[in-house]
Parts: C-alpha cells; structure tokens; sequence
C-alpha cells in the first residue's frame, strides 16, 4: 500500500516575491494596484502570479487598501497600564480604518515563548504586526520576525539600536528632567530614582532624571530597581522610608508610586510632609488618590495610533507618516512640596 501523496501547499505570498525577485511590500503593491511600482514590475509580479497560480488572500489585501483586514499587536502584559492604552490607540485608528484586532501574548522573553509568538504572526496572509516592545520580551519578537513581515513596534524612548523596523516611541527623557527640577526647586538636596525594567539597560526616565541632578550639581544615588508589579516596589519603599536622608522619591510609573507611598505610610512617613513622590504615566485614578499623584502624562493612546498608521503605510508600500505626539508633560498635584525643615 503507497502512502496518499500530500496535498501540495498552495504558493504563498513569499513564493510569488522570491520567484519574482522582488519584496513582499512590492508584491502587495501591485496587488493593491498601487501607482508606486514600474511597469515592468508589475508585469513581472503579475506573471509570477498566473504562473505560480497563487489566490491572494482578501484579509491581506484588505490590510493593504485599508477597507477590512487584520493587525494582531504582540505584546507582554495586557494589564499594565501603558501597553492597555497603547492598544487602546491602535484599536481606535484601526476601526476608523475597517480593520480588526487580534491581541499576541508572549510570555517572556526565553527563546521558546519568542519563538512561538514569531510563528504566529509570520504567515504573511496574517496581516501586519504591531509589537509594544517596552520589555525584552516584545523586543526579542521585533528582532526575530522575519523581514518580510510588516511590523512596526512601540518602545521605549530611542527605539532599539539593532533592530531596522520603524519604531515609535514617547521621549520622556525631557519630562523626566523636568519632574527631577521640580523637586530641586521645592527645595530637596537630591531625588532618589525608583526604576521600571527598562530593555535597553539605562531608560529615558531614568536619563532624563540624572541630567537633571548633574546639571544641578545635586548628588546622583544609586537607582532603585524594582520589576513591574506593585509588591516590588513596596518593598523598595520600605527601604528607602527607612533612610532619613531620603526626601525625593521619582517612581518608573504610577503603580510604583503607589507601592511606594504604601511603604512610606507605614512607615509613619507623610507624603508630601516627610517624603515628596513623583509617578509616572498619569493613570486615570492618579488625581484621586489621598494625596493626588503629582506625575507625568504621557499619551500612549496617540501613540499606539501613529503606530497603525506606520503600519498601513508600510503595506502600502508608502513613507511612514510624520508621528505629532505630544511631549508627556508634568503634571503638579499635591503628593510634592516643599522638604520640612530639621
């Protein structure tokens, strides 16, 4: 007994632009019947298509012409704040476009879980890819896809320096420094820096923050590292509420704000009285906590919408667009004031 031949794979994308000696973004420009190829080109791709018999898929296409289609965001957590607004954006700028969206976890950045979210989202009949790459994780993602997928990636200020994928970012190294002078200026010796995991080892955050302390001639202290939940930044609270000499407290973002101020209250340590406390990202609840947060708003929504336009354009075969997001700025509430006098 002959084993039953396989059934042949029908050609792909990627087939009809190796057999054509072109790229994928060409091969959907003429698809799409973009002017933006030659016409020798486009023949070229056409007969490829007749001869390999390939049947483009309509999602993709679709992605293309902006009409329907699919974009799946690859992302590590969907509960932090600043990866749910980003996909937030993307999502709105998506539905004004007719486009659906598909949400990608990758569970760390070990090999194995990079590996599997790639697979995912590398058939090229999947439609784009938007990778929040503020974590080794999504960036790990960004650099294994395959050139051929389009992809365009959130990160953090300055983008990832081996990676060639158009990325977007919100530079907060400026409100940093700005959220740092604020303290210097009601009068604190030096600002201590509780810091957010950050992909590329020194963030914008904490960039901006000892600018502005070596600008100011003020002592730099040593950075306190804590990872993305509340309970690690608690327990570097604990710490620093037990050094009397800390006065200043810049938290990565507002939910190592908030572990913080919960060590320093137990402490028996008043913010803003004893300590003053700075966040970062402006939650929808930072303004009524007791005291209100003092931090710096940063627009992730705009910038997970500037990214799907990066991301259409690119499948279209177009320059990206110009992103106009606006600069995060601080926003002074009542959790800062003046160091009392000793």
């Amino acid at each position: 007994m002959t084993p039953r031949a396989r059934k042949r794979a029908a050609p792909s994308i990627r087939d009809v632009a190796a057999a054509a000696g072109v790229s994928y973004q060409t091969v959907s420009r003429v698809l799409n019947e973009s002017p933006n190829v030659r016409p020798d080109t486009r023949r070229q791709v056409l007969d490829v298509i007749d001869r390999l018999g390939y049947r483009p898929n309509r999602a993709a296409r679709a992605l293309g012409s902006g009409r329907s289609g699919s974009v799946t965001v690859v992302m590590a957590d969907t509960t932090l704040y600043g990866y749910a607004a980003t996909v937030r954006g993307i999502e709105e700028a998506a539905r004004s476009k007719g486009l659906a969206v598909g949400v990608r976890v990758v569970e760390s950045d070990r090999p194995a879980d990079v590996r599997h979210a790639v697979e995912h989202v590398s058939d090229p009949n999947a439609g784009g890819v938007v990778v929040i790459a503020f974590d080794a994780a999504g960036a790990g993602v960004l650099r294994a896809l395959p050139p051929d997928v389009p992809a365009v990636a959130a990160t953090e200020a300055g983008g990832l320096a081996d990676s060639r994928r158009t990325t977007i970012c919100l530079d907060e190294r400026q409100a940093a420094a700005d959220a740092t002078d604020h303290l210097l200026a009601l009068g604190h010796r030096t600002v201590h820096h509780v810091a957010i995991p950050s992909e590329t080892g020194t963030s914008a955050r904490q960039s901006g923050w000892r600018r502005a302390l070596a600008r100011a001639g003020a002592a730099v202290p040593e950075v306190v590292p804590v990872g993305w939940d509340v309970r690690s930044a608690y327990l570097a609270g604990r710490r620093l509420a037990a050094d009397p000499d800390v006065t200043a407290v810049l938290c990565g973002n507002d939910d190592a704000a908030l572990g913080v101020r919960r060590a320093l209250h137990e402490a028996g340590r008043d913010v803003p009285g004893d300590v003053s406390v700075i966040g970062f990202d402006d939650v929808p609840g930072a303004a009524y906590w007791t005291p209100a947060l003092t931090t710096v708003r940063m627009d992730f929504a705009a910038l997970g919408r500037a990214c799907l336009a990066a991301l259409v354009a690119e499948v279209e075969g177009g320059p990206p667009p110009v992103a106009d997001l606006a600069a995060p700025a601080l926003v002074v509430r009542e959790s800062t004031a003046p160091p009392r006098r000793r």
